[in-house]
């Protein structure tokens, strides 16, 4: 039988080793933040830095002694400032300073008013003041535009306000005291600027084009793949395929919030690299929106892929080769658009080439429809395959509108024209011998109609 003390050990060595277990576990989940995003751990030492130096104003005397107190306000200015990209720092540290400015100022006057009103009714003129300036303020942050904007301007304006109105009423020398705090933030904003924008800047301008290119990459990947998945002979084939890209678009769908956020933060930031000052963010909100709308239909494609009710092969084969090039053009066209905004080149009308592929198809699966193919079918086991068809003549429409909104941005954007364009006299072998068969595969579906 084991004595007391050696039960006890066992106790703490067990605990020990559960809590050496949970520092090791959050040691690899921080090693796996920092493998996802570099950024991250440099962000960190930016933040660190930028501390340490506005602190300078508390470790030397001389720089002490001009601000006092109020230095700490720079540190506070640094800490609420600082964020992870360059445009949100700017707008946080614009909306910070000014609002300070004219918060400040406000304040001073209001209390030289209530000032001139007498002793006895300076508190009340000071009260009503905060209660009117804090109620109509917090009112404007309801506005969309506001609150999208300067929402975090509007908040420290109600906050500077009311500590310079109060604490004027106790302390004489209000202006120093405004001044002194202005300085601060405004000393506090400017390092957290520099360092920011120094130092491996992130710019999220660059991060939205990016997001941009990648839904709209996503939509193609899937659309280029539908079709082997939809009208795939072979199940075992189609079991040994890996189908991950039927799960990028997801993410397009849920994007509308993210994507509006970073147009926002994007116009903050200065004209960097080949993203000039007044950048189309807008437009690439537009090509966005489209983009998702795409995604909304290819959602319903993909719960076709997973229906309990499937048209049979035999069937679905009288369909098979107009919806194949349908889907596989849309996604080349996607794929293409999404290739030109990452380069930021003139390259969408080589997406037109796609989707006049894809309206020939359309054409001619609209004949053979129309014939009548599915006469002696069951109409319930035909109508996923007809479902289908029209959702993919649906996607033509989505794709032919972000042909002309990335056509668009382009011109917006001043995107460069590439060192070699495609014309009928210099076009590639095998895009010429693609053309030939998207022809051949047309007059191979008249045919059928006809013949049908």
């Amino acid at each position: 039988m084991a004595s007391p003390c050696q039960q006890n050990s066992g106790t703490h060595l067990c605990i020990f080793c559960k809590l050496w277990g949970k520092v090791v576990q959050f040691s690899l989940k921080l090693k796996k933040l920092g493998e996802e995003d570099p950024r991250r751990i440099v962000h960190s030492f930016k933040v660190g830095l930028a501390i340490t130096s506005v602190s300078l104003f508390y470790y030397f005397k001389p720089l002490y002694d001009g601000f006092g107190v109020a230095a700490m306000w720079a540190v506070l200015t640094v800490v609420v400032v600082f964020e992870f990209s360059v445009g949100a720092t700017l707008g946080k540290g614009f909306n910070r300073v000014l609002a300070t400015l004219v918060a400040g100022a406000l304040g001073v006057g209001t209390h030289c008013i209530a000032t001139l009103s007498g002793e006895s009714r300076e508190p009340l003129l000071l009260a009503l003041f905060v209660f009117i300036i804090a109620a109509v303020v917090t009112f404007l942050r309801f506005f969309p535009e506001m609150k999208a904007r300067y929402d975090y301007g509007l908040m420290i304006f109600i906050l500077t306000f009311s500590l310079v109105s109060v604490s004027a009423y106790r302390d004489d020398e209000v202006i120093d005291l405004a001044l002194t705090r202005l300085n601060a933030i405004m000393i506090g904003t400017f390092t957290t600027v520099v360092i920011c924008i120094l130092i491996r800047p992130v710019w999220i301008g660059v991060e939205f084009h990016k997001l941009i290119a990648g839904n709209l990459e996503k939509l193609g990947n899937f659309l280029d793949g539908f079709a082997d998945e939809h009208f795939l002979v072979s199940e075992k084939v189609c079991n040994s395929k890996d189908k991950s890209f039927l799960e990028g678009y997801k993410s397009v769908l849920t994007s509308k919030s993210n994507e509006e956020t970073m147009a926002h933060l994007a116009r903050w930031e200065p004209g960097h690299g080949r993203f000039r000052l007044r950048h189309p963010w807008t437009q690439y909100l537009k090509v966005g929106n489209i983009a998702r709308q795409c995604a909304y239909k290819i959602e319903t494609l993909n719960s076709y892929l997973r229906s309990e009710i499937q048209t049979p092969q035999e069937d679905r084969s009288k369909i098979n080769e107009p919806c194949k090039i349908i889907s596989s053009e849309c996604g080349k066209a996607l794929k293409k658009l999404a290739s030109t905004i990452r380069k930021m080149e003139k390259t969408s009308d080589l997406a037109e080439l796609h989707i006049a592929n894809s309206k020939v198809a359309a054409e001619n699966l609209k004949t053979i429809l129309n014939a009548g193919p599915w006469k002696d079918s069951n109409p319930l086991e035909i109508m996923p395959a007809a479902t289908v068809a029209s959702l993919l003549l649906e996607v033509i429409s989505c794709t032919e509108k972000a042909v002309e909104a990335v056509h668009e941005l382009e011109s917006l954007a001043h995107f460069k024209i590439p060192e070699q364009r495609l014309t009928p006299e210099n076009q590639p072998e095998s895009l010429a011998e693609n053309q030939k068969d998207i022809n051949a595969t047309h007059d191979h579906l008249v045919t059928i109609t006809m013949d049908g």
